[in-house]
């Protein structure tokens, strides 16, 4: 399923989904073979803070988390990059409307049962949830909102790393 909503002023690609999906692995691959530049936006957010995620999650909560997760990537200027973003980036409206502009925004979509097998634990994962919520309630709230910001959706169910990056390719604009 491909669609294109808007026209990037720039030539960055930002991968979204679910945690597990394989942004960061698809996204080194895919900088590669299109001779661009890799960020992974967890590590930009846990070099500007100074801490590393979890602790970031301990210390502010998850709202507070959210907000410094919005501010930092909402700031992020690139150029000919490949942008793996944390899953939770679609909760930041200000991040999410600035790589719209800077970038073709794709969606790594992946079935419930696969994100399950890979996934497991959400505490051991580090994946910021609400206490309570499951990983259905996870994946149907986040699913929504990536379906929203997508430029591209590539279904990544079945696909090994090589397979998922081609898919990726042959859906830019």
């Amino acid at each position: 399923m491909t669609q294109s909503i808007h026209t990037p002023s720039s030539d960055n690609i930002t991968l979204i989904g679910m945690p597990g999906v394989g942004k960061s692995t698809a996204g080194v691959i895919l900088a590669k073979v299109l001779n661009y530049d890799f960020l992974d936006s967890d590590l930009v957010i846990q070099k500007q803070t100074g801490k590393r995620l979890s602790d970031i999650i301990a210390q502010e909560g998850i709202d507070g988390f959210n907000a410094i997760e919005n501010r930092i990537n909402s700031q992020i200027e690139v150029n000919r990059t490949v942008i793996a973003t944390g899953g939770s980036v679609i909760y930041g409206a200000d991040a999410m409307e600035h790589f719209r502009e800077i970038s073709t925004i794709v969606y790594l979509k992946i079935s419930y049962q696969l994100l399950q097998h890979r996934l497991g634990d959400l505490d051991a994962r580090g994946v910021v949830h609400k206490k309570g919520q499951t990983l259905l309630d996870l994946y149907l709230e986040r699913c929504a909102l990536y379906e929203k910001y997508a430029d591209v959706t590539v279904v990544m169910d079945g696909l090994n790393i090589e397979q998922a990056v081609n898919r990726i390719k042959d859906a830019l604009p």
